[in-house]
């Protein structure tokens, strides 16, 4: 039995069921209008500068991004997943989860305002732009990390074929975060020219893609996704309900974290001094406009990695032990196969595949090579998944479909 690459990637989704397909597509169309109404506001009054601004932006932003989509699609390359796939988790992070967040935030930030305005002692602490002081650890982290995680969400639950662990877990969520620095980004910017008439690309660009593009959104968002994918690993109950929640509240801690920085000097300069704190501004400061990406670059990345090590650490950790049960479960599930599948040559390069290692068939082109690869790992973590679940390995479609899928390739 030799299915397609799209019956394979719905194999098990609810969106293979007419009624469940159709109901969701209204869901879907109801968020993206949602979505695109909210985005098209942000535009209303903007000057043809300004867009051209954005758009500058928007192209540099997607030449990093570039730089990051191959970091994940190496993390990816035992068992990668559908472009397609990659391409919808970034558009949700750039289209839907922004347009879900904006104006949620703008309410609560409008909320915040109004509390400082009837609390001046609040003000007398945080100074001028208390509000927006306050606000940001308030607003960010819980509505922005509930958009993207929604997305991780939805991809863990409707392209269950396609979400084996805590590896694709991660990477779905790092491509969300992605996506979102997408939109988010450029739009810092042009807010930014629009009220000052500075645009900070450098600073913006260098602050979100620290540590390589793996810090912020697609952190925060890559953390939730392990949580889900540990859920989809695990074979004790109590760690399937767990992990989710807490990885998703792994996640909202280093964004609060990141968004109270500047909260928690000014409480912590007030209770020490009894003062609030007093930033001056000099006519000989350096404009955002005209920092050095690669120096904001190198001092962000340096103050993430001592600031937020715990974070990383658990993310280091968790795809090292990923890497390790890929490994594993790839050895395990074509251990009992013979050729056509895997000549034994073939799987003695199994045995000593490494971490960094990426196995080749030789003598075929690499072309064919990767493909032959891509399927016996396929067709290994397949069975592991369908023995996880306690059903038959040999009645299992998907199973038979990759075995199928080697045989042609051989033909």
């Amino acid at each position: 039995m030799l299915l397609t690459n799209q019956a394979r990637l719905f194999y098990g989704s609810p969106l293979s069921r007419p009624r469940n397909a159709v109901l969701i597509s209204i869901v879907l169309a109801v968020l993206i209008a949602i979505s695109a109404s909210s985005l098209i506001k942000q535009f209303s009054r903007v000057t043809p500068v300004a867009f051209q601004v954005f758009f500058i932006a928007v192209a540099a932003t997607i030449l990093l991004t570039l730089f990051t989509l191959a970091i994940l699609w190496f993390l990816d390359r035992r068992e990668p997943e559908s472009r397609w796939l990659y391409l919808i988790a970034v558009l949700w992070g750039a289209l839907i989860a922004t347009g879900l967040a904006l104006p949620i935030s703008g309410y609560m930030h409008a909320a915040v305002d109004s509390y400082v305005k009837v609390h001046p002692n609040v003000q007398a602490i945080l100074g001028a732009d208390a509000g927006k002081i306050l606000g940001a650890p308030i607003a960010a982290p819980l509505v922005e990390d509930t958009t993207k995680g929604l997305g991780v969400l939805l991809l863990f639950w409707l392209l269950r074929a396609e979400f084996d662990g805590v590896r694709d877990g991660f990477i779905y969520g790092a491509l969300i975060g992605l996506g979102f620095n997408l939109f988010e980004a450029p739009l810092f910017v042009m807010r930014t020219f629009i009220q000052t008439g500075d645009a900070p690309l450098a600073f913006q660009l260098g602050d979100r893609f620290a540590v390589f593009g793996l810090d912020g959104h697609p952190l925060y968002a890559g953390l939730f996704g392990m949580g889900l994918g540990l859920a989809r690993q695990t074979t004790r109950r109590w760690l399937r309900y767990a992990a989710p929640v807490g990885g998703w509240l792994l996640g909202y801690s280093a964004h609060f974290l990141n968004d109270a920085l500047v909260l928690i000097v000014y409480l912590y300069t007030f209770i020490t001094t009894g003062k609030p704190l007093h930033v001056e501004s000099t006519p000989g400061d350096v404009s955002e406009m005209t920092q050095s990406f690669f120096s904001v670059w190198v001092s962000h990345s340096a103050l993430r990695l001592l600031g937020f090590f715990p974070f990383f650490l658990i993310v280091g950790v968790m795809l090292w032990q990923s890497g390790i049960w890929e490994r594993q479960v790839i050895r395990e599930g074509l251990a009992d196969e013979t050729e056509p599948v895997i000549t034994p040559e073939e799987y003695e390069q199994v045995k000593g595949d490494r971490i960094f290692r990426t196995r080749r068939i030789p003598h075929l082109k690499g072309r064919t090579s990767r493909a032959i690869v891509r399927a016996q790992n396929e067709l290994a973590i397949r069975k592991w998944r369908v023995k996880h679940i306690g059903q038959s390995v040999e009645s299992d479609p998907l199973v038979a479909s990759w075995r199928d899928e080697l045989l042609r390739l051989r033909g």
